[in-house]
């Protein structure tokens, strides 16, 4: 396996107002799930493509184990990809579109039957050698270009929004195919996608990319449970979380958010951080599942947000509910449990779980110091 290196990777295409890709550093370990996140355009399979030698950088370096990359043509770097579209040869059976890279390499007939074998095996495609594309499924499709790339046996994968063609529930099945076979192989894999779900469930770690460059790197619940900034706030997460305009106060040795005329006391340990800021105007982040909904006498003693329930969505395991705060221009989004017994224009009291918000700068956008103890 490999260790793949980018540093201050830079892509600019002709006529482009902006790089595609701009001084993007990142190291993916060794037999590492590493997934390249962002909507699209955000440069995630631009950098793809230049680990894979399919796309020359205009500045940086690649490295793979230690060897520089950027003058190495695509076939000689060892990389296997597998592309959205699957690339299969439609006159070939299966057999032959898993043996067709290792007869061109000029691999011996037994090494490239025991490859295909062995492959066949591993996905589940023995019973389907003879077979051609036009009778497979998408995902027996998307596992004989999974395959092709496995009898290569190389020293990175490269995904490109391999699922994206797939039906919902195919996805499901063949994105847990993908975790196993990550297993079982224990290579070096780099996944671009474009579903926060995908990357959650998937990554041993996500990149998340925004207009060509690097926003946050970490594990998945890492990412979601401390956001760098506002786009990763509301980028991952579904429903993402909510983004309310407040201010800082600080009184008696407490700090509080102000936010729409009500005052909601931090927890102690943030008043190191923040007791600094009284008086800024800062963007309160609070995800769904950290919204309590009550009664309208419940929010009495100033613990929580007056608002008027707008819709009710739900979705069977849990129930969003989309409300309308007194005070606030913004809708906001909560999620609780599947049984909700509240209708549309009913008024309600919401109880933020206080350690769990995040704080922002609405000028960077960046998260605001956290510290102690975190929900």
């Amino acid at each position: 396996m490999a260790v793949v290196r980018l540093e201050h990777i830079t892509k600019r295409f002709a006529g482009a107002a902006a790089p595609a890709v701009d001084d993007v550093s990142l190291i993916v370990e060794d037999g590492e799930f590493m997934v390249l996140l962002g909507p699209s355009g955000c440069g995630k399979s631009t950098t793809l493509r230049m680990i894979a030698g399919l796309e020359p950088i205009s500045a940086g370096e690649l490295w793979i184990d230690d060897r520089p990359m950027n003058r190495v043509p695509a076939k000689d770097r060892d990389i296997a990809m597998v592309f959205q579209s699957y690339a299969l040869y439609p006159h070939m059976n299966v057999q032959d579109n898993l043996a067709f890279g290792l007869k061109r390499r000029g691999v011996p007939r037994e090494e490239v039957q025991r490859r295909v074998q062995a492959a066949a095996r591993m996905l589940g495609l023995a019973d389907l050698l003879e077979r051609k594309p036009h009778a497979l499924s998408g995902g027996q499709r998307q596992r004989v270009a999974l395959g092709r790339a496995i009898v290569r046996d190389p020293k990175v994968f490269l995904f490109d929004e391999p699922l994206s063609n797939l039906d919902a529930a195919l996805r499901v099945r063949t994105r847990g195919e993908l975790i196993q076979q990550h297993q079982r192989l224990g290579a070096t894999m780099i996944y671009v996608t474009h579903d926060q779900v995908e990357a959650m469930t998937m990554g041993s770690r996500i990149c998340v990319m925004n207009r060509g460059r690097v926003v946050q790197v970490g594990r998945p619940l890492e990412v979601y449970r401390e956001p760098a900034d506002t786009f990763v706030a509301a980028f991952i997460g579904s429903p993402p979380a909510n983004l309310i305009a407040a201010e800082v106060a600080v009184a008696d040795g407490a700090v509080a958010v102000r936010v729409a005329g009500r005052e909601l006391v931090l927890p102690r340990h943030r008043s190191a951080d923040l007791d600094r800021l009284g008086g800024r105007r800062v963007l309160v982040g609070i995800r769904p599942e950290d919204l309590k909904v009550t009664s309208p006498a419940a929010g009495a003693n100033g613990a929580g947000l007056a608002a008027r329930l707008v819709a009710v969505e739900p979705l069977g395991a849990e129930t969003i509910l989309v409300l309308a705060p007194d005070g606030l221009h913004e809708e906001i989004l909560a999620r609780v449990g599947p049984e909700v017994a509240l209708r549309p224009g009913e008024r309600v009291t919401l109880e933020p779980n206080l350690a769990a918000v995040h704080l922002f700068d609405p000028a960077s956008t960046r998260a605001l110091p956290r510290s102690g103890p975190q929900a």
